[in-house]
């Protein structure tokens, strides 16, 4: 039989040690808030109840979080983390388990706190705990004569032969529900802090009788809160080394697995390489035998089979066809979408535009709100001048069109198949298919002409 699930999770906390005016659990990891990696994990659980006390910053956690399936308990002010699980206590079921956590645990894995749930489904309350020979200022496990755990006590309030015990508390128990409001009751604030101690439950389960029981964390990373900037990078780096791990065992190539940030979900083929300093975010998609170049950041794109990106190219909010060569120093900017074979070169810029097959725009252009056919070749410096100043206007370039150098077409515009577009042409009507469209200029020469010249003292 399933036992009943309720989740509260402490998210009140300023984080003073964050140096920062934002709640902590608003801070990122892998490109995403701390806490939304602790919901994320928790829905694994499939509880009936989640809980979120939230306190400093409340408005702007609650934005962040509107559309999480969760209820909110607001703690003001902020008397412990006893007087915030209190908070939450109207919004836990009766009976199973109550499992408590902190928000700034983005790490913690959906495995050990099935572990947990499990060693506490038969009314005992259960820890999730660390040893380490340097405990900091966790609150440490006592044990009485016989090796059971009698009570939690925090750093400040710990005798000196205390604290040099190794075992630690991590901050996430679970916690029998028949028991919870009786034990909230009875808490006291009569402690160095002068607050009101959720770890101050485990003396009184123990002295009521009720097994407390010990799950030591399977890796310390798991169970790390964030305190600090130091701290946050120090799990930044443990997370995109188990990502990196994660490509590599699926078969990627990764020039340097230290070198690579996945700040979302990404997707590979086989036979995929990705050079140094890569960024992923959102979801990315790479098909087989994609090839990412050094220093490149994609951001939610698909990318087809055999498609090379060279290096220092951004990809955002697009889709790439197979055996496309994109880069250097490319942008590809929301709503594009690139056909097969397309070829997209250095500095130029694409964005809410459609290329059609084996077309190519090599160097030094922009190409907006565009639809573009197959066999196109655009040249250096071609601009499409999508806007006006008020509104967006669309240009369109049909099958076969060969473009020069340096051109500007003033959307709205056609270019008809096969047509062909002179050097420097700036085109404000349509350009028939087949023809040859120009922009005359006379070129002038001025005889005699000299150009200024700086004084000699000035010519340093």
């Amino acid at each position: 039989m399933t036992v009943p699930l309720s989740i509260v999770v402490l998210a009140a906390g300023q984080g003073k040690r964050m140096q920062s005016a934002f709640p902590k659990v608003l801070h990122t990891l892998a490109g995403k808030p701390i806490l939304q990696h602790v919901l994320d994990t928790l829905q694994h659980l499939h509880p009936q109840r989640v809980c979120v006390v939230y306190g400093h910053g409340a408005d702007a956690v609650r934005e962040r979080f509107s559309a999480a399936r969760v209820v909110w308990a607001r703690q003001e002010p902020q008397l412990g983390t006893g007087h915030a699980l209190l908070q939450a206590l109207a919004h836990v079921l009766s009976d199973g388990v109550v499992l408590v956590l902190n928000g700034d645990v983005p790490l913690i894995r959906e495995a050990t706190l099935k572990l947990l749930l499990r060693s506490a489904s038969d009314g005992s309350l259960c820890l999730l705990t660390q040893k380490a020979q340097d405990a900091k200022n966790y609150g440490r496990i006592v044990r009485n004569a016989s090796g059971n755990i009698s009570a939690i006590v925090e750093f400040k309030d710990a005798t000196p032969d205390q604290r040099l015990l190794k075992e630690w508390y991590t901050g996430t128990m679970a916690i029998p529900a028949a028991r919870l409001a009786g034990w909230l009751e009875k808490l006291s604030n009569n402690n160095a802090q002068g607050e009101y101690y959720l770890t101050d439950l485990v003396a009184l389960a123990h002295r009521d009788g009720v097994d407390v029981r010990a799950l030591p964390a399977p890796y310390a990373w798991e169970a790390q809160g964030i305190n600090s900037k130091e701290e946050l990078s120090a799990l930044e780096r443990e997370y995109q080394h188990h990502a990196a791990q994660e490509l590599l065992e699926r078969g990627v190539t990764l020039t340097d697995p230290a070198r690579i940030d996945v700040r979302g979900e990404l997707l590979c083929g086989r036979d995929v390489s990705i050079d140094v300093n890569c960024i992923f975010e959102g979801k990315v998609e790479l098909g087989d035998g994609v090839k990412v170049g050094a220093n490149c950041i994609l951001r939610n794109v698909i990318i087809g089979a055999m498609t090379h990106i060279e290096p220092f190219s951004l990809l955002e909010g697009a889709q790439v066809g197979r055996n496309a060569r994109i880069g250097p120093y490319a942008r590809i900017r929301p709503g594009t979408e690139l056909a097969d074979d397309v070829h997209i070169g250095n500095f130029v810029e694409i964005k809410a535009s459609q290329i059609g097959e084996r077309s190519k725009a090599n160097h030094l252009s922009y190409i907006g709100d565009a639809s573009v056919g197959k066999d196109v070749n655009i040249g250096a410096g071609t601009i499409t001048c999508n806007y006006d100043g008020a509104h967006k206007h669309r240009t369109i370039i049909e099958d076969n069109v060969h473009i020069g150098s340096d051109v500007q077409l003033v959307a709205p515009v056609t270019v008809g198949r096969g047509a062909t577009i002179g050097a420097g042409a700036t085109l404000t009507k349509d350009a028939p298919a087949g023809e040859l469209t120009y922009t005359e200029k006379k070129q002038i020469t001025r005889t005699g002409w000299r150009r200024p010249a700086k004084a000699p003292d000035k010519q340093r």
